[in-house]
């Protein structure tokens, strides 16, 4: 970590404390002691570095926050190459730069899109060139009328079997692609996504490589109108991204740079199946949601270690021996900041499950198995809802349990709230994807009974009889420590949501109108499968053995908080389904309280294992010597408001209607 300011650690008595062994916490944390160890090395690369420094984002001007941004991704780009780092180095040097830029649309989009669906042949044409960034690409997909429903995008690709060409159009003024990030100022090429058009015959959406501005001068080719959309909320936070318009008026492009790696249109102008498995797309979806739920852990947990290490060096009230009681001692503290502790870790334990989804989900559909891919993108869609949703509302909450400082863009709250919460909608609207995982569970619970062997995270419902019927069996709080006991109550609630949703949908003589008309009540069944999902993947990972004195007892804990809080935070459901009783509630209530109780003492231990760099926090409240208000005081005087004692207007404004007021006053 960072050398600490003046050598004090305002943090100390709250790291005497800790029960397990935080360097054991840091490896689980990473994923593996090579994960800890690239990860830790990349972080203090960029923390060394003064062109990383932060720069006061949210200060800057919006020209000047995005040329700095241009700035530190070319200065990242100089240091991927002098010091040839890998593909997993270069991604987390990226990472830790801490900076939204278009080189994250080129490397997660643009490139996986013509890995997924190029073929050989393309895959060897343009990869080469996206690799050493000779040139820089975006995803164009999301229109100004259209973003979740996909099938509804207006752009045309019309094949002209004359010249060879596609003829790429905005016939509407809402055809326009808009958001796309790195499209408004910097790339020089998209994957578009168009309507097929051959022969007057409509062929859906497909992805076609188009460039948009010359490599020579960077202006834009021919028929190509292209620009930034505007201003974005919050101060800096995704700002530095040229989130981008682009519209086209009959642009031409080869036919060969329409990605065929699954459909082809040849010479004369007909549609072909290639033999390569349509559903093969869908394994690019699936990993592009799974890094999405690893970056809800990253962001939920940056923000938790701030609440967190503020909490513990913020006195006020109940003055004990001369001295106000520390915030992180409150109940009502403990009560919101532990839980999203909790889920900070619980979403890094899915997120690597995921990981796992998707390698076995790739290996099947390259061997022709689609069995599982319902299933894995049902999972992958409600666990990017359930965890997005959770940790922008989490960091939210971050900022309110710092109190009046969380408000200051110097906490790191602001702008990290700003920055994060697009991904409730980015890769599908958080609701939309719920009545997507509603639609696959409607359809499971229509084959009960079938004899289909039901696998994976829908095999609970293969012992419907039993969970309809079932009893909690609590008598004692200790008793919701008992993993079957939660496993069974979460499941029981899940099952009778989804069954309940399905019998109230068989009252409509149209599904599609009894669909429409159970929307949240479907949503809501499609939530309680998700956090099942979440509670059964760490109640799992907690039967390993896992390394480290007392970090498994502490896992344990922050997996009863889970559990629990969830259960309390929907308590409606449960009780409504009659999974529990309400003297059980209470019972888990009591336990709940007393985990808190167990986490208190570690949890600056268990932030620090997160092993984040103040460079990275951008916090004055988060700083691992806890020497807060020193660093608030600095900071403040950094505004430029600040650079004048007397300020401008003040001759123009202030000081006429002061002269006004003294008149008035000797009347």
């Amino acid at each position: 970590m960072e050398a600490l300011e003046g050598g004090a650690d305002y943090l100390a008595d709250e790291r005497k404390k800790t029960q397990f062994d935080v360097d054991a916490m840091k490896i689980f944390w990473a994923g593996g002691r090579h994960e800890f160890q690239i990860a830790d090395r990349m972080a203090r690369l960029v923390a060394s570095d003064p062109e990383f420094k932060k720069d006061h984002r949210a200060m800057l001007g919006r020209k000047e926050l995005f040329k700095n941004t241009l700035r530190k991704t070319a200065h990242a780009w100089k240091r991927i190459n002098e010091l040839r780092l890998t593909e997993e180095e270069a991604s987390l040097l990226r990472f830790f730069v801490d900076e939204p830029a278009f080189t994250d649309l080129h490397w997660g989009m643009f490139i996986p899109a013509i890995k997924g669906q190029g073929t050989e042949e393309q895959q060897k044409k343009w990869l080469p060139m996206a690799y050493r960034m000779q040139i820089i690409g975006c995803y164009a997909q999301t229109e100004l009328g259209h973003g979740s429903n996909v099938q509804g995008l207006e752009t045309t690709a019309t094949f002209d079997p004359e010249t060879d060409e596609f003829i790429i159009n905005s016939p509407t003024l809402t055809s326009c692609k808009w958001w796309p990030g790195g499209l408004g100022k910097v790339s020089t090429h998209a994957v578009v996504y168009a309507r097929l058009i051959t022969d007057g015959e409509e062929h859906g959406v497909h992805g076609f490589i188009v460039q948009l501005r010359s490599l020579d001068d960077h202006l834009p080719l021919p028929g190509i109108t292209v620009g930034d959309i505007g201003m974005k909320f919050g101060n800096g936070a995704y700002n530095s991204m040229d989130n981008g318009v682009l519209r086209f008026d009959h642009v031409r492009i080869p036919r060969d740079q329409m990605l065929m790696r699954v459909l082809q249109v040849t010479r004369e102008g007909k549609v072909v199946q290639s033999n390569i498995p349509r559903q093969l797309i869908y394994g690019t979806m699936v990993y592009v949601r799974q890094v999405i739920v690893y970056d809800a852990s990253r962001a939920l947990s940056r923000a938790v270690c701030i609440a967190t290490r503020y909490s513990a060096v913020r006195r006020q009230f109940g003055s004990q021996n001369g001295r106000e009681t520390q915030v992180i001692d409150y109940k009502t503290q403990q009560s919101r900041l532990f839980p999203l502790l909790a889920s900070a870790y619980a979403f890094r334990i899915v997120a690597n499950w995921l990981t796992w989804l998707y390698k076995d989900v790739t290996e099947r559909l390259q061997a022709k198995d689609f069995s599982t891919l319902p299933e894995a993108h049902a999972c992958t869609a409600g666990l990017k809802s359930l965890t997005t949703s959770v940790t922008a509302d989490g960091i939210e909450e971050c900022r309110k349990l710092c109190g009046g400082h969380g408000y200051l863009c110097s906490s790191g709250l602001p702008e990290l709230f700003a920055v994060y919460v697009p991904a409730c909608t980015y890769e599908g609207d958080n609701i939309v994807l719920l009545l997507q995982v509603a639609r696959f569970l409607m359809k499971t619970v229509a084959e009960l009974g079938s004899g289909k062997q039901l696998a994976g995270t829908i095999a609970y419902m293969g012992r419907a009889e039993h969970l309809m019927q079932s009893c909690c069996s609590v008598q004692k709080a200790e008793d919701w420590s008992n993993p079957d006991v939660i496993v069974e109550a979460f499941e029981a609630r899940s099952l009778r949501m989804s069954v309940t949703c399905a019998k109230s949908l068989s009252q409509f003589s149209n599904p599609e109108e009894g669909f429409q008309e159970l929307q949240a009540d479907l949503a809501g069944a499609a939530l309680a499968h998700c956090q099942l999902i979440v509670v059964s993947k760490f109640l799992e990972k907690m039967q390993e053995d896992i390394p480290g004195e007392g970090v498994k007892q502490q896992l344990q804990a922050l997996c009863g908080i889970y559990a629990l809080s969830v259960l309390k935070k929907h308590l409606g459901d449960f009780l409504s389904t009659g999974c529990i009783s309400p003297t059980q509630a209470s019972l888990a209530n009591d336990l709940l309280r007393s985990l808190f109780s167990q986490v208190r003492p570690n949890a600056i231990a268990l932030v620090d294992a997160f092993n984040y760099t103040d460079h990275f926090l951008a916090s004055a409240l988060g700083r691992y010597d806890g020497n807060v208000y020193p660093k608030l005081y600095e900071e403040a005087w950094k505004d430029p408001l600040n650079e004048s004692v007397v300020p401008d207007g003040y001759h123009e404004y202030i000081r006429p209607m002061l002269k006004q007021q003294l008149r008035s006053s000797r009347l």
